[in-house]
């Protein structure tokens, strides 16, 4: 039966396999986020892992002789010094080193076994952007290898992603036609072999369902017309939903705030996706008490929600960050204090809009943005470019302008773009310190529509969790209201 909540698959971290495995055991469909999983399993290895599970999960990765690499380049035990740079990870490339792409499965499988293992051997699922191609091979497999039910896909055009879950799964040797720019005709791609990397062939594996999450109908009726690049269903976004958006169609126009115009032709058609014949989940503003039976009402099957997971206990936002906005919730919104969330036309290195919240003290308050030193360390973002020789180089908008520059880009692409690779991981706790100490500072990304959260927090003063939040949507009897000390005479 296709679950009826869908918990989005958000950030680097936020929707972690604490956060998965629990909307999985209250009867949704947990979802970890597929991103930066290799940077964030080395860094909380650095830290200690002081409640073992990594370790655990580790333990079971079906070739142990690989696990206990990983753990040895990276485990420390007692944790490092907090003024002490976590050892880097190596950055994605056309053709990474064999321990590269090693450390990827291994930790997309440790996310995902223990999201399963949290969600009582219930569904859980993996999100996936379709901007970091150069990640999705060696993290689909070892999603794979841990049993996940259901790959999504966004940001982008997946039209290769079905496929390629079908040769992973098979244990072949996968291509995955990656994007460079300025390189014409030429084609590049990126090849894994899983019986090669892992030494062996390991028993038969399950393919799991994709859903590629789209906004509008043309790209929906793209990629149900092939059976290469029709998915299992379809996560219909609008553009109120957090993270990153579709952009406008037609010339951007923006408004007093900056902020890209949506209008009617950005409006998926759901008449023309439900006759598609696939299953389908909306997104972005279903996230509150009506949403689930107004979804269904429009035929879909359900719904997918990420602002009120996020803010829920079990997700990796880092608990300060967590309380500033839950208490940000208590005021009006936009035009008054509380919280406020703009679509950032900029900052993403993408090109993609991206919500971002308004808030002192991160990468969205112009002063903290000024004084952080340009630096591209991490690389997720980095997109592939062909230079004159022929050869292939790496490049973003992100990083100090100069680079970008002398790699051949457009130094108006720089201007307001910010690293959300390290503002990302410090916003999951886990920021990168500078040699000097300086550590990376944050930024958060919520959905424009807080109305759900609202009540949320009405119903729930001292915060929620994941299960709080799945009763919510699906109309579960409200609980009474928390009993006050009377006030003093």
């Amino acid at each position: 039966m296709p679950p009826l909540i869908i918990q989005g698959g958000m950030g680097i971290g936020i929707s972690g396999w604490q956060l998965a495995g629990a909307v999985g055991r209250a009867g949704g469909l947990g979802v970890v986020s597929g991103v930066a999983l290799d940077v964030l399993l080395a860094r909380r290895l650095q830290d200690g892992d002081s409640d073992g599970h990594l370790r655990e999960a580790l333990s079971r990765f079906p070739v142990p002789e690989i696990a206990s690499r990983v753990l040895s380049r990276y485990f420390r035990r007692g944790g490092r010094a907090r003024d002490e740079p976590y050892r880097p990870v190596p950055r994605l490339t056309l053709q990474p080193s064999i321990e590269r792409q090693q450390l990827a499965v291994v930790a997309a499988f440790a996310e995902v076994d223990l999201a399963r293992r949290a969600a009582g051997g219930n569904r859980v699922g993996i999100n996936f952007l379709e901007k970091i191609q150069l990640a999705t091979p060696a993290a689909a497999l070892g999603a794979i290898l841990a049993g996940v039910d259901t790959v999504l896909v966004g940001a982008g055009i997946p039209t290769r992603i079905p496929s390629l879950l079908d040769t992973l799964s098979r244990q072949r040797c996968a291509e995955l036609p990656i994007d460079v720019a300025g390189a014409g005709n030429a084609r590049h791609v990126l090849a894994l072999d899983p019986v090669q990397l892992l030494g062996r062939r390991l028993p038969a594996l399950a393919r799991p369902r994709c859903f590629a999450v789209i906004s509008s109908t043309t790209l929906a009726t793209f990629l149900a017309r092939d059976e290469t690049t029709r998915p299992d269903g379809f996560v219909v976004e609008a553009s109120i939903a957090g993270g990153h958006n579709a952009p406008p169609r037609g010339r951007l126009q923006v408004d007093a705030h900056g902020e890209p115009v949506y209008g009617p032709r950005d409006a998926a058609d759901l008449t023309e996706i439900a006759a598609l014949g696939l299953p389908y989940w909306l997104a972005g503003g279903y996230g509150r008490s009506e949403g689930l039976a107004t979804a269904l009402a429009a035929g879909a099957s359900g719904i997918q929600v990420g602002t009120a997971f996020a803010l829920a206990r079990e997700s990796g936002l880092a608990p300060p960050l967590r309380q500033l906005l839950l208490d940000g919730l208590d005021g009006p919104g936009l035009d008054g204090p509380g919280l406020d969330v703009r679509t950032d036309v900029r900052a993403s290195p993408t090109g993609f809009p991206f919500k971002v919240v308004q808030m002192a003290g991160t990468l969205s308050d112009p002063d903290v943005y000024g004084r952080r030193r340009r630096v591209c360390d991490l690389g997720l973002l980095r997109t592939p470019y062909a230079r004159a020789d022929g050869t292939v180089g790496y490049r973003c908008p992100a990083e100090p302008a100069d680079s970008y520059v002398r790699k051949g880009g457009d130094r108006s692409h720089t201007v307001g773009r910010v690293c959300l690779c390290n503002g990302l991981a410090a916003t999951a706790s886990l920021p990168q310190c500078a040699h000097d100490g300086t550590l990376e500072q944050p930024i958060v990304t919520l959905g424009t529509d807080l109305a759900g959260a609202r009540e949320l927090r009405l119903r729930h003063p001292d915060g929620w969790g994941a299960a709080d939040v799945v009763a919510y949507l699906t109309g579960a009897p409200v609980p009474p209201p928390p009993q006050r000390d009377p006030l003093p005479a």
